[in-house]
């Protein structure tokens, strides 16, 4: 049988990345990517964290634009905030990028291949996988296994431990329109992110909506975490354009490729290594619910991934899963966990978005420490935090 010392199932930013600094260090690595094109269809605005290429050694090339601000609009009023700046791109840019420095470190990628399940043996962890160009079925086996397939992933078959009873739950339906008017919109619209957050007025669900501006386009979609028919996404979606076109781009004529997936906005999965196998980004829930933002998530579990892999073959004996699974926890599922239970007391009553908005508003310094790395706050700056999450409940409590 073929083998390999460590197989990615998925060529995201967290697939991608692991690959490439697995190479990097000399690990035999093999990528299925199901997609023809690695990142040709992933629905996704596209925003990066400060610094994100810095971070992950990209090149600046493929960013955008460098927003300096960000909205978050309610029924109410928007709310301006001062941000890193942060970054736009494509996920063909980025995720073509990656994988193209996992190549040059030398990963093998091989696209057009579906997982199709994965067992373990003696020797290693056996995946199976169609290659759907040349209509076959294929085994390699692997010592170590990364999943990174994004909210695709169905993983209750795969491994009962990674069982998920709320993922469902948790999955969020979206649409994204990327709108390429004729003339460029009025200049603000290149300067600002927008996150809009309400209640839908045909269907009654929450919905959170963006506009993020790129290079030639505009990425403007929307997410309801609830099932609903094509139709009346559409109409949502519809709606939505015509007062972001009202405000942005009115009168000017424009061209729209239509994007559509399932995205992920619950609480991660309680487990996500075992016996040699990895779960990352997306398919391990890694999503900040209030936001969406799960990039720098996905690409950290990669980088930890390849970590683990790179360590158990110094030590031998140490599961490179184990070891992975306690860095990802700790890295992100406290604050993961407080977004999600916050984005649930928030959708329960609406208007506690407007509390929580002018607070931060009113306060820079909470919503300048919110966007800092999460492991490197001081005590001082945790005591704050708490104080001012405090007084963020007392408030909402009165709503």
């Amino acid at each position: 049988m073929e083998s390999t010392e460590f197989l990615i199932v998925g060529c995201g930013p967290a697939g991608g990345t692991a690959a490439r600094e697995a190479a990097r260090r000399g690990i035999a690595t093999v990528v299925l990517e199901r997609d023809p094109v690695v990142g040709a269809k992933r629905v996704c605005a596209a925003g990066l964290r400060p610094g994100f290429c810095e971070d992950f050694d990209l090149p600046r090339e493929i960013v955008h634009l460098d927003p300096p601000t960000i909205t978050l609009t309610t029924v109410k009023r928007t709310y301006a905030f001062q941000v890193g700046p942060s970054h736009t791109t494509t996920r063909e840019e980025l995720d073509g990028t990656i994988a193209a420095l996992a190549l040059r470190e030398g990963a093998e990628i091989r696209t057009s291949t579906l997982f199709r399940g994965l067992r373990r043996e003696r020797e290693g962890v056996v995946v199976e996988y169609a290659d759907t160009k040349a209509g076959t079925r294929r085994a390699i086996r692997a010592r170590s296994v990364f999943l990174a397939q994004g909210s695709s992933a169905r993983l209750d078959d795969v491994d009962p431990r990674f069982r998920h009873a709320g993922w469902n739950a948790g999955l969020i339906t979206c649409l994204q329109y990327r709108v390429y008017p004729a003339r460029p919109a009025v200049p603000r619209t290149y300067s600002t992110l927008e996150m809009h957050y309400y209640v839908s007025p045909r269907s009654g669900h929450n919905v959170i909506a963006w506009m993020f501006p790129k290079r030639d386009h505009l990425s403007i979609g929307l997410g309801i975490q609830a099932k609903i028919p094509g139709g009346d996404l559409r109409a949502e979606l519809d709606a939505f354009l015509a007062t972001v076109q009202e405000r942005l781009f009115a009168g000017v004529p424009y061209t729209v490729r239509t994007e559509g997936n399932l995205l992920y906005g619950g609480l991660p999965r309680p487990a996500i290594g075992a016996d040699g196998v990895m779960v990352g980004g997306t398919a391990a829930g890694l999503v900040d619910a209030t936001t969406g933002e799960g990039i720098h998530e996905a690409a950290t579990t990669g980088r930890i991934a390849a970590e683990a892999v790179a360590a158990g073959r110094a030590a031998g004996t140490q599961d490179p899963a184990a070891v992975y699974e306690r860095g990802v926890k700790r890295a992100f599922y406290g604050r993961l966990r407080r977004r999600q239970r916050l984005m649930t007391m928030l959708e329960r009553k609406p208007a506690r978005f407007d509390v929580l908005f002018d607070q931060l508003e009113r306060t820079p310094r909470f919503a300048e420490l919110l966007q800092r790395d999460r492991n490197a706050f001081s005590p001082m700056e945790w005591m704050y935090l708490y104080g001012q999450a405090a007084k963020f409940s007392l408030s909402a409590l009165r709503v």
